[in-house]
């Protein structure tokens, strides 16, 4: 069973596309690549897959044939199918193992346009950083990601829940019963996670012990993958930092929690090595005076998110033997506690932003923090929206007045900000008596409806195509 995703409708678009190039899938392992791509085979006369994992044979054949129309015809041979423009869809799965085929795909651009190639690799990142160059121009990408909240419920046959989101705001809320039915959707989504195994899982199932065991096989996948690493960094050391990452989850990363006395530079080698996986991702320290908000980092201050909820969890059970608590959060705890503890909520709002954003590029996350000795504020994350800095603040309820959103807002001179909770729709002004009685809007965003952030800038086919 195929489930439709957002990605789909781009790569149709890039199907039909007069300016045809080979298409570059980039993402974690497990999230969906090969699947969509399969997928879109089924639209197509013929399909050939090259997988270079399974067929490591197949390398010799890139390795020798620099010919692109003969290299095609080599394939069809092979694999006893056709290769004609137009009706003919080649698929180069895991093609970080053999650079050859990356850099075929510089030359299908070139001397072969008509033909539609797509390639896809789980450890793509670390073969791209061995080429001395990279098809600039040549080649279009595409990041995957895990499910988003949106394709969750399209999965679960909401689809008009999604819409509905869309199209509340402030002055527009979520009918009561409809909020709450989306808060307890939320929840599961933090369970599942948005693994396509897991949601597949849960889909036929609705049993959470199906989906961990998914899970567990995806998170012993990527603890295979560290061998694969063993050349740059110690497989044992991959290992302790990704937990210290899961245990310092919203919050400053502190290199010396990472289990093994290890060297403050071996532990950032070994999260450069995770982020390029995809396992992991980081968020900078801006000073937000402007944009772009990458120009003011402080390298001193940074904080990681992993990948997914679900998985999350499972390392938590398998690893740690901490996850009783944080489950018991999730299904039952009051939104407060649900919000406000745990990080959790922080890691995937942070997620959500990004798997919202144009997928055509990497988009980095950024937080703030006030450096000065004796204070202690923090903001969760900046985001540029409307050419003007956004903050957003993950926070359930009013308590404590959000001092440090009001405080960047003051000191940055912004009259909007965003608080992400699970609370309905709503608008708080206030005239701030600190700064000449300015007025200040902090809008309030369901957590389930990150999403609308985006609707003014996302192409309008992707969520709404599937609705």
């Amino acid at each position: 069973m195929y489930i439709e995703r957002s990605i789909d409708t781009l790569l149709l678009e890039w199907k039909n596309s007069r300016s045809l190039k080979p298409l570059l899938l980039r993402g974690a392992r497990q999230v969906g690549k090969s699947w969509a791509v399969e997928h879109l085979g089924e639209s197509f006369d013929y399909f050939i897959e090259v997988n270079f994992e399974k067929r490591p044979d197949m390398k010799d054949v890139f390795e020798k044939v620099h010919d692109v129309h003969e290299l095609a015809n080599s394939l069809g041979i092979l694999y006893n199918k056709p290769v004609e423009p137009g009706k003919t869809l080649v698929f180069l799965d895991e093609i970080q193992d053999c650079l050859a085929a990356i850099k075929s795909l510089w030359s299908f651009k070139e001397d072969f346009p008509g033909l539609h190639v797509v390639a896809a690799g789980s450890l793509l990142e670390f073969a791209l950083k061995e080429l001395p160059s990279f098809g600039v121009g040549r080649i279009r990408s595409l990041f995957v990601y895990p499910f988003c909240f949106d394709e969750f419920l399209i999965a679960e046959g909401k689809s008009s829940w999604v819409k509905a989101k869309k199209e509340a705001s402030s002055d527009k809320p979520l009918l009561t019963a409809l909020h709450n039915d989306l808060v307890q959707h939320y929840r599961t989504f933090l369970m599942v996670g948005g693994m396509p195994a897991s949601v597949a899982a849960w889909i036929t199932s609705h049993d959470y012990r199906q989906c961990q065991t998914e899970l567990d096989d995806i998170q012993l996948t990527y603890y295979d993958d560290f061998v694969k690493y063993a050349k740059k960094v110690d497989p044992t050391l991959l290992r302790n930092t990704l937990q210290s990452v899961i245990l310092q989850i919203g919050n400053k990363f502190v290199y010396s929690q990472v289990e093994g006395d290890y060297r403050a530079e071996e532990v950032k080698k070994a999260l450069g090595l995770l982020c390029d996986a995809g396992i992991i991702k980081r968020v900078s320290h801006t000073a937000a005076n402007g944009l772009p908000l990458g120009a003011e980092i402080n390298k001193k201050f940074c904080k990681y998110i992993y990948l997914d909820s679900g998985l999350l969890l499972r390392i938590l059970d398998m690893d740690l033997g901490s996850a009783q608590q944080l489950t018991e959060l999730i299904i039952a705890g009051t939104a407060e506690d649900l919000v406000n503890k745990g990080g959790l909520a922080e890691m995937v709002l942070g997620w959500e932003l990004v798997k919202y954003n144009n997928p055509r590029s990497q988009h980095d996350l950024y937080y703030w923090e006030n450096t000065a000795e004796g204070t202690r504020s923090e903001v969760d994350y900046i985001i540029a929206r409307n050419m003007k800095v956004l903050p957003i603040e993950c926070k359930a309820g009013t308590s404590g007045k959000m001092k440090s959103l009001r405080e960047f807002m003051r000191q940055k001179h912004l009259t909007d900000a965003i608080r992400c909770s699970l609370e309905n729709f709503s608008l708080l002004e206030n005239e701030d008596k600190k700064d000449d009685n300015a007025l200040r809007r902090i809008s309030i965003n369901p957590l389930y409806a990150i999403s609308t952030l985006y609707n003014s800038i996302n192409p309008s086919t992707l969520i709404s195509s599937l609705a």
